[in-house]
């Protein structure tokens, strides 16, 4: 897929494109730059969310170059970002596909907080609870952490 997207529903044909994964290989688009920016982000930092860890485990995704708004006719009052995703090779998580998913929504809804804080509708066990991971606040955790906190999560019978 390749394309100029209207910025109102950008973040849509992202998670549209997460569902319909195994039939697209590679997504190339122009977004309003934070949106693209967000969905490349790295872990540790105040733009890295749900759109990150949700694309980066299925997709490499690369921040190609920033279009000035002076380009267009007439200009926007935004800046855009041009980025690249290319669909990793596994792209099957090693996890509970929906539970994945949930948990990463749930953690940053309360991006604050620390994860056994913001997990709290999980009904831990006092156990799983007492793991390092739950100490840190979601932007902390890698996309692999994420799956290995979902595995967890499960394992405890969730």
């Amino acid at each position: 897929i390749i394309g100029n997207f209207p910025y109102n529903i950008s973040t849509q044909i992202v998670f549209k494109t997460l569902e319909l994964r195994h039939q697209i290989p590679e997504f190339s688009g122009m977004f309003q730059k934070e949106v693209a920016e967000r969905i490349c982000e790295k872990k540790g930092t105040k733009a890295y969310g749900i759109l990150s860890v949700l694309t980066q485990a299925f997709y490499e995704a690369e921040y190609l170059f920033t279009v000035s708004e002076h380009v267009f006719i007439p200009p926007p009052k935004v800046k855009s970002g041009v980025l690249r995703l290319r669909r990793k090779e596994n792209y099957q998580l090693p996890c509970d596909e929906k539970l994945f998913f949930s948990v990463v929504k749930t953690a940053f809804n309360q991006r604050r907080k620390t994860l056994r804080n913001s997990l709290k509708t999980y009904q831990l066990s006092d156990n799983l609870k007492e793991d390092s991971i739950f100490d840190l606040r979601p932007e902390q955790l890698s996309v692999e952490q994420f799956i290995e906190l979902t595995q967890k999560i499960a394992a405890d019978g969730v």
